[in-house]
């Protein structure tokens, strides 16, 4: 790995209270240098010797007087309630006292089918840079509530109260850039390496203008904070593919949400599902996180000793209030004051919990130990009334100070920041974005390639059998029938096939919504990359499919006939394929999924015209008919088969087939077409052509378009589709509670 050196810098112009790091960056004593100074103030040494566009920056302010821009996250009076319904009630002779419907007076807004169900109830308190707060509390208590409030990811009409940054009210669009959020499942891509994970984080997050070089630095960086150096190049896994342990996996999820280094970090239960010893190298990683200079708040369970020593600020929730709020260290002053001391050699946050719990099942609740907790907020806070020093800074000017001090990579090669956009809402342009995720998905893809072996096998499979069944037809009537079945099975063939790609994006939701909820790219971008990476296998798959039945089964047109019967096989796979994958923008679960697809192109295959022609289909149901995507491409194929006016599908005896007829001496039939034609007035012999191909589609009702409209048609069909999956991104997937 490259070393990091600092040019002009010298050590004799520290004091001896500053030391130096490993790569020669010199810090305090004791702080960790944030990873923008690394990345302003450092370079490489070797990729500028080889003409890195990006010179090895300088040096030039004092390093003494860098200290942290003080932050401060307060909140006040945080009200969130909910509607949920009423259960159906015995009449009151029956009915049990319900203690907790009789402890409070009903809210307004409660009718006879729903009540009000209050989340949070009055919380206050404050978070610190440099500092851990965690939210404790049992299953249901409020804690994920509490934490998506403070991450503005509560509808803004549906909470009540304040969140401020310094005192000033912090806007949407801020909090998405300077903070990041790590949810309690751990969602990533199972056969990406640890550091080609981080990479990808690393590309969506920071900008452009840094060279691959620092990025790489960061990543390499960031994978020894993480403690992830052994794993760095193991996949992620899943449950068919071994990879890196449960707590490995959560510290990645974490990395990938601090690759632009935040100044506020939020996560959900990050110790969920961990063992102690997992669950404890989790919070020391944010530990060292909170020590650069970023507020961490985070919703823990239940905590042991070691990792209550890494805490520095407490909230105990019950049932959406607070019952406590301050220091590890209060605890025991806390609880012994209200009357219940800590026993000595016992966790302290075991005893907090257990006694809370005893006082939930108890006739008054937790009603007095919230009044306590008021009592003692309200005397600790005459005691202690002494403001945040904030440097005399207002919140921007603050966060454009961090920016040129380090913090927040995404803003610190913005040298002229302004006061109304200090950091660019996303890292990267949009073609940027379009690279790096298509990039993302074909690397992932590549490394799974017995999902596309199977579609491509069932593809063939397909051809082949259908290949075999209508092997070589003749001109006959027979013929003709046998063709319209064989062009129906095949355009439902190539739709049905396409309904694997409705788990692709039903798995990638909820990294794309954790990532997008932070501007880590645009949605646009997702949806233009997901349509591009598909195209190559759709090519793949409708060559395959069109040489395997085009010449074994005998139909017309020669190369040109070929190459259209492979164009329209593309269209129907591409139509297919957004459709199906706009439906997965709006269907949350696979199973359910598949019944909407599976119903949804057996009702388009039945007015698509083959089954009935389009001038018997009734007029209520004939505006399905112009909406059935299986009715272009069937009609295209028809009209690339039959358009030729010269070739002739039905010549003299041929009339009788299919008819009662049908089974009469040859010679019969030729003396019926002489009776036959002295009725008509004109000579029809065994050779006279009676049907061409133009006739044959005036007979199935496809006359409105030409071969080529009902291409463009198909094509216009799947560009819709990818701009309603673009739509069903931005409407379904906003990510806040409402």
């Amino acid at each position: 790995m490259s070393r990091i050196v600092a040019e002009n810098v010298s050590s004799d112009n520290f004091p001896h209270s500053m030391e130096l790091i490993p790569g020669g960056f010199p810090t305090a004593a004791g702080a960790s240098p944030t990873l923008g100074q690394l990345l302003k103030h450092v370079g490489d040494v070797r990729q500028e010797a080889t003409g890195d566009e990006t010179p090895v920056h300088e040096l030039l302010v004092d390093v003494t007087e860098l200290r942290p821009i003080p932050f401060v996250l307060s909140f006040n009076n945080l009200t969130y309630n909910v509607k949920v319904r009423r259960k159906m009630q015995l009449p009151g002779c029956l009915r049990r006292r319900d203690r907790s419907a009789s402890a409070g007076d009903p809210l307004a807004g409660d009718s006879y089918f729903t009540r009000t169900k209050t989340l949070l109830n009055d919380i206050s308190g404050e978070a610190r840079d440099g500092e851990i707060l965690a939210v404790l509390g049992a299953s249901g208590s409020g804690k994920s509530t509490l934490i998506d409030a403070l991450a503005n990811r509560i509808a803004k009409g549906s909470l009540k109260g304040n969140v401020t940054l310094n005192c000033e009210t912090l806007e949407s669009r801020m909090l998405k850039v300077i903070s990041a959020y790590v949810m309690q499942d751990d969602l990533l891509f199972p056969m990406l390496t640890v550091e080609e994970t981080l990479m990808f984080a690393a590309e969506f997050r920071l900008p452009r203008t840094l060279s691959k070089s620092k990025k790489k630095m960061r990543v390499q960086a960031l994978i020894d904070q993480l403690g992830l150096r052994n794993a760095a190049k193991t996949v992620i896994g899943d449950e068919g593919h071994r990879g890196v342990s449960g707590g490995e996996r959560r510290r990645v999820s974490i990395g990938i949400d601090i690759i632009h280094d935040p100044i506020i970090l939020f996560l959900d239960e990050p110790t969920s599902g961990l063992d102690s010893t997992s669950a404890f190298l989790v919070v020391k990683v944010l530990q060292r996180i909170a020590q650069t200079g970023s507020i961490v708040i985070m919703s823990v369970h239940q905590p042991s000793n070691r990792i209550l020593g890494l805490l520095d600020r407490l909230i105990f929730l019950s049932r959406g209030q607070t019952v406590y709020s301050g220091s590890p260290a209060s605890l025991p002053l806390y609880f012994s004051e209200f009357g219940h001391p800590i026993p000595e050699k016992e966790n302290k946050t075991e005893f907090a919990l257990d006694l809370i719990r005893e006082l939930e099942g108890s006739p008054g609740g937790t009603k007095s130990l919230v009044e306590f907790n008021k009592a003692w907020q309200s005397m600790k806070h005459t005691s202690n009334s002494e403001a945040p020093d904030r440097l005399g800074l207002s919140l921007k000017e603050a966060i454009s100070a961090s920016i040129s001090r380090g913090k927040l990579v995404s803003g610190a090669t913005n040298n002229h920041v302004s006061s109304t956009s200090m950091v660019p809402r996303f890292a990267n342009p949009f073609w940027k974005e379009i690279l790096v995720l298509s990039n993302r998905s074909i690397l992932n893809s590549r490394r799974m390639p017995e999902l596309f072996g199977i579609r491509l096998g069932a593809v063939l499979v397909t051809g082949f059998i259908l290949a075999t069944v209508f092997w070589k037809l003749d001109n006959s009537p027979k013929g003709i029938q046998e063709r319209l079945g064989f062009f129906a099975f095949a355009m439902s063939t190539t739709f049905y096939s396409c309904a694997d790609a409705l788990p692709v994006f039903l798995q990638e939701r909820y990294i794309f919504m954790r990532e997008t909820a932070h501007n880590a790219y645009r949605r646009l971008s997702y949806v233009i990359s997901n349509a591009l990476v598909v195209l190559p296998g759709l090519i793949f798959l409708s060559f395959a499919f069109s040489a395997t039945t085009f010449w074994a089964v005998g139909l017309d047109g020669g190369l040109s006939g070929f190459l259209f019967y492979l164009l329209i096989m593309f269209a129907s796979f591409w139509s297919g394929s957004s459709f199906v994958t706009f439906l997965s923008g709006i269907v949350p679960h696979v199973m359910l999924g598949y019944t909407i697809v599976v119903a949804i192109l057996a009702y388009f295959l039945l007015l698509s015209g083959f089954f009935i022609n389009r001038d018997r289909i009734p007029p209520y149901w004939i505006w399905f008919h112009y909406l059935s995507l299986v009715k272009y491409p069937y009609e295209a194929v028809l009209q690339n088969e039959f358009g030729n006016p010269t070739k002739c599908f039905i010549t003299g005896i041929q009339i009788f087939d299919n008819t009662p007829l049908g089974a009469v001496p040859a010679a019969m039939k030729v003396r019926l077409l002489k009776a036959l034609s002295n009725s008509l007035g004109m000579r029809i012999t065994s050779s006279t052509c009676l049907t061409t191909g133009i006739d044959i589609l005036k007979q199935e009702g496809i006359t409105d378009l030409s071969k080529w409209n009902c291409l463009l048609i198909t094509v216009a069909w799947g560009f819709l589709f990818r701009i309603l999956f673009y739509f069903s991104l931005l409407l379904g997937s906003k990510n806040k509670r409402t």
